[in-house]
């Protein structure tokens, strides 16, 4: 009796030993800014293994080692957490697109696509996260959605005066490669198994880049078309 009480007791001791600490409470700004940004990772992390429709608040709590309440300081809901997320990638985004118009400046719409098509490649992260912004902007709290928009005008225009071409064309490659991107990227996630299904195992859809930079290279060709330009260059 007294040795299965002990062997208890030395389970219990155990599990708390193995149980991470929780984090202190964070009390200064760059503390605040610091869980923030932890319980962000924690989130992305999640979900590169589990779908966004199974994935809970207390899953992103736990995995940040957070208390569930604790989680809710920082964001009232999944929608406005996964917002965030993709408001720090677009951003990074938009800053990596400005720095390479700013090494390389384009000289023709078409030079513009090559480069949207060399930096949304390498963002498939940000081409995930694209794929659920309606349904985050209709579930999320009101005044999100609106903040969100407002803080990429600034960077917005800040590109398109790096456009060799008018702002209603740059707003229009823009556009296009937003929808493209989207579309090229849910193909890409569910290609394989659909594909299967739909033609048959030998036929084999294209890759994300294989789909987007043909599209986009020829929307912009006939934009630049429509727009009236005699400029209808190449990529030199």
């Amino acid at each position: 009796m007294v040795s299965r009480c002990r062997a208890g007791a030395a389970v219990r001791v155990a599990a708390v030993v193995s149980d991470p600490p929780r984090p202190l409470r964070a009390r200064s700004a760059a503390e605040k800014g610091r869980r923030r940004d932890d319980i962000l990772r924690a989130a992305e992390r999640l979900w590169g293994q589990t779908p966004y429709a199974d994935l809970s608040m207390n899953q992103v709590a736990k995995e940040a080692q957070l208390a569930k309440g604790t989680l809710y300081l920082y964001f009232d809901t999944k929608e406005e957490m996964f917002l965030q997320l993709l408001s720090e990638h677009l951003h990074s985004w938009l800053a990596e697109l400005q720095a390479r118009l700013d090494e390389a400046p384009p000289q023709t719409p078409l030079e513009v696509a090559a480069h949207v098509i060399e930096v949304s490649c390498a963002y498939a992260p940000l081409r995930r996260l694209l794929l659920l912004l309606p349904h985050l902007e209709r579930v999320g709290r009101a005044g999100t959605e609106q903040d969100f928009r407002r803080e990429l005008r600034r960077p917005l225009l800040q590109l398109l005066g790096s456009f060799p071409c008018s702002p209603r064309l740059g707003v229009q490659i823009l556009l296009h490669a937003y929808a493209l991107a989207i579309g090229w990227q849910q193909v890409a996630e569910e290609r394989q198994n659909q594909a299967a299904q739909l033609w048959g195992a030998e036929y084999t859809v294209p890759d994300f880049r294989s789909g987007f930079e043909p599209a986009l290279l020829a929307a912009v060709a006939q934009l630049t078309a429509q727009e009236g330009g005699d400029a209808l260059g190449q990529p030199s």
